[in-house]
């Protein structure tokens, strides 16, 4: 009697092991179905946009001989990819991979899809909980001598210039269970675009030290799903460099206000001021403004803004009068401000 209960003891826990091990094996044979992608990213790497204006600087033979060479100013690849995945339910997750890509793991059922470049300094995110409202600005930048001078634009933020931004958006995108991940290809597109300011001097090159700018009415941010810019303006603060024809900068900005719209064309609203400060090499500075509201409107996605030609006098260069009658310690630093959002 005790044998025959003994037997019974192990076929019950034979049994029973079975049973745990196919539970064991079916939960795994499940698990090998993942909601996941394989992202495959590349980028245009484009640093201006050619909107219709009276130059196409790509065009044969446009580009002068006498500026940097037109490839030199492109974008490069950016140091890493973050792919952001929102449910219907308002849920979201957050992944950081390679620059051209990598496995992603999704929700069941349908994904928006917002990709950006993770290796942004300046850039601020905010509204990160949904794709379709994302939106870049960058970091508060502050300069005393430009706030308190007659050529700021009052009530207009100051910012220090974007750095490259690249962004794409796929809505309602369908998730299912697979073995392998299914190859996903987004090409990230420029949201930052990069102006190339040349200030041309006559006469007088020869008395400057240093430089720096502003330009004023360029779009406050972005939207990473659209590329559309705020209709809100900011001034770009940005240092300049001293060259033989003049003063240079190249700039980075969202583009213009507003755009693209249905509208942007006809806009006069929008007024936009190219600002130079120079430090004379006798300790004094001058102050100019120039205004380009019209190569901005042909030129609204990055391009060549040139000013000019400035003078400066024999008497400027030697006595130190300028517009502004300042000593050197006046020149005064940037201020950055750093930020961990906006609204």
């Amino acid at each position: 009697m005790r044998r025959y209960q003994s037997l019974v003891t192990l076929v019950l826990l034979f049994v029973l092991a079975a049973c745990e091990h196919k539970d064991l094996c079916v939960h795994h044979r499940d698990h090998a179905h993942k909601y996941h992608i394989n992202v495959v990213a590349d980028y245009r790497f484009d640093w201006e946009e050619y909107c219709g204006g009276p130059v196409n600087w790509q065009a044969p033979g446009v580009w002068p001989s006498n500026y940097m060479p037109y490839d030199d100013l492109r974008p490069g690849m950016p140091g890493g990819l973050r792919v952001i995945n929102y449910n219907e339910d308002g849920d979201y997750n957050i992944h950081n991979i390679n620059a051209k890509g990598g496995v992603v793991m999704l929700y069941e059922g349908v994904n928006d899809l917002l990709f950006y470049n993770n290796d942004t300094e300046y850039i601020i995110f905010s509204r990160t909980d949904n794709g379709a409202t994302t939106r870049a600005t960058t970091r508060t930048r502050t300069r005393a001598t430009y706030i308190s001078g007659p050529f700021a634009n009052e009530g207009e933020p100051t910012l220090s210039p974007p750095d490259m931004l690249y962004a794409n958006y796929f809505e309602d995108y369908l998730a299912e269970k697979v073995v392998d991940p299914a190859t996903v290809k987004v090409t990230l597109q420029p949201l930052v675009f990069t102006y190339k300011i040349r200030y041309e001097f006559a006469e007088g090159l020869k008395f400057v030290s240093i430089a720096r700018g502003a330009l004023s009415g360029m779009a406050k941010s972005v939207l990473l799903n659209t590329g559309m810019t705020s209709d809100e303006p900011a001034t770009i603060l940005y240092d300049c460099e001293v060259t033989d024809y003049g003063v240079r900068a190249i700039v980075n900005s969202f583009g213009a206000p507003g755009f693209p719209h249905p509208n942007y064309p006809t806009r006069t609203d929008n007024k936009n001021n190219l600002n130079l400060e120079i430090m004379l090499k006798n300790g004094k500075m001058v102050t100019f403004d120039f205004d380009v509201s019209d190569q901005i409107k042909n030129q609204p996605h990055g391009g060549v803004l040139v000013v000019g030609p400035i003078t400066i006098t024999e008497d400027q260069g030697m006595q130190g009068s300028g517009a502004f009658d300042v000593e050197v310690d006046d020149w005064g630093d940037y201020e950055d401000i750093p930020l961990d959002g906006f609204m």
